[in-house]
């Protein structure tokens, strides 16, 4: 490419010159060529539809990656019911989330509000790699005490479920702020994946329900298949992200852009030669100045609290709610594992019903008033548990799933619409560290639910 040809030729100029201004000028000339050359790109590219090569391929990646980034904890959720065998009286569906969001949002933070100065390919792998470990960890320590639980058992599993908080927030954070710098389709993707690890794992759980019931250790056996089939996955990942993903053409091309842009958080061949050029560029400081996190944060306050109260009503309900408040019903033990199944099932269906532009939401006011209607189904859970029969709980529970994932979608791709890279890169950060607080508000409000129940 002529830039790459441009940034030699100065190399050379550079070893033999010892003049300043011949370094500031001629750096600049390369840096204003690569500039040159990606805008020549992107019209180009546009005209001839080659950002689009490799666009469903990379759409695929970030649906298994979505699917990663949640499957070991959905696995864990859904396979509750063994450790509710295991630790009948320690609420388990509930203590294990205590743990695991305080490590998710705190590590979060931390990261967002560094987000511009950490390489997200690294805090990506790092995050799956994680996971896998810690999963692994899990499956060890049931084999090594062959089932029987304790109170050491309980404190690792609750260490695990921490260590999961602080792998998510590596992993989603990190692609999150990696895809705003892309094309809504990609965020829209990624979120279906991380509702399809729900839905997967609800399949898996009846299957292995149904196939265990009667055998010895039934409940044990399945737990077990759970671990190491997320123990496979998120090794699949780790390689996904490390040599597929970041090279395909157009993840290439946004990387390069985002570059282009300021940004320092992309990993792309030519990312260290920009950067190392604009270092020295001051004829034109403006060129690559971006919003703060603050500023960003403010502009876009609505999305902020939607993307807070969608997560802070949905896991005020579930999954504790559904596990120890719905009464008993025909359906038995079978009952809580079909909400939770419908729940997921629904919601990964509204994942997708974005794409229908008709029913995408791009409105901030239509956002706004449709996120806080969802605060009806607090009442609604209530009376429904107490005087309803199951099938109004399960269509209960399927439109509550289905609110959350359109509503999550819908906020997730309107917002980084209309910002340079490195701004949707943080936004994405800010989101993702939001809809993280939510979920802690959530799940601590869920205990709310035990008000006069005796505990």
């Amino acid at each position: 490419m002529r830039a790459k040809r441009d940034v030699e030729v100065v190399g050379d100029q550079l070893k033999n010159d010892k003049g300043g201004a011949f370094v500031l000028a001629s750096k600049t000339f390369v840096y204003k060529k690569i500039r040159r050359e990606i805008e020549e790109m992107t019209i180009h590219d546009i005209a001839n539809g080659a950002p689009s090569k490799g666009r469903y391929t990379a759409m695929v990646v970030c649906w298994l990656l979505g699917n990663g980034v949640l499957f070991p904890w959905n696995s864990m959720l859904t396979i509750i019911d063994y450790y509710i065998y295991l630790f009948p009286k320690y609420h388990t569906s509930r203590v294990i989330t205590l743990f695991y969001q305080p490590f998710a949002i705190g590590t979060l933070a931390i990261l967002t509000y560094h987000e511009a100065k950490i390489n997200t390919r690294i805090r990506i792998l790092f995050g799956f790699s994680m996971y896998f470990m810690s999963i692994l960890l899990l499956l060890i320590l049931d084999l090594a005490t062959s089932g029987k639980g304790g109170i050491g058992v309980y404190v690792g599993i609750c260490i695990v479920s921490g260590a999961f908080g602080f792998a998510d927030a590596n992993a989603e954070g990190g692609l999150v702020g990696d895809l705003s710098c892309m094309e809504s389709e990609f965020i829209q993707s990624f979120f279906a994946g991380l509702a399809a690890s729900g839905a997967i794992t609800s399949a898996l759980r009846l299957i292995t329900k149904a196939a265990f019931e009667n055998s010895k250790n039934g409940l044990r056996k399945g737990a077990i298949l759970f671990f190491g089939v997320s123990c496979f996955y998120e090794l699949l990942c780790v390689l996904l992200y490390a040599f597929v993903f970041p090279k395909i053409p157009i993840v290439k091309y946004y990387h390069l852009k985002a570059a282009s842009e300021g940004s320092k958080t992309v990993s792309d061949d030519r990312q260290t030669q920009i950067v190392s050029i604009e270092e020295s560029v001051k004829s034109d400081p403006n060129q690559l100045q971006r919003l703060s996190n603050k500023e960003l944060l403010l502009k876009n306050i609505d999305y902020i609290a939607d993307i807070f109260l969608i997560y802070l009503l949905t896991l005020s309900i579930f999954p504790g709610f559904l596990f120890e408040y719905t009464g008993k019903h025909s359906l038995r033990t079978w009952y809580s594992l079909v909400l939770v199944a419908m729940f997921n099932v629904w919601d990964l269906i509204g994942r997708y019903t974005p794409v229908l532009k008709p029913l995408n939401i791009e409105s901030r006011k239509g956002l706004i008033i449709a996120v806080l209607s969802r605060f009806l189904f607090i009442p609604a859970f209530y009376f429904t548990a107490k005087y309803g029969k199951q099938g109004w709980m399960i269509m209960l529970t399927s439109l509550l799933g289905l609110s959350n994932g359109h509503l999550t979608v819908c906020v997730m791709t309107c917002a980084p619409k209309g910002y340079k890279g490195p701004e949707q890169n943080a936004l994405g950060n800010l989101l993702v560290l939001f809809l993280q607080g939510g979920l802690s508000a959530g799940v601590t409000l869920d205990w709310l639910w035990l008000i006069g129940k005796g505990w």
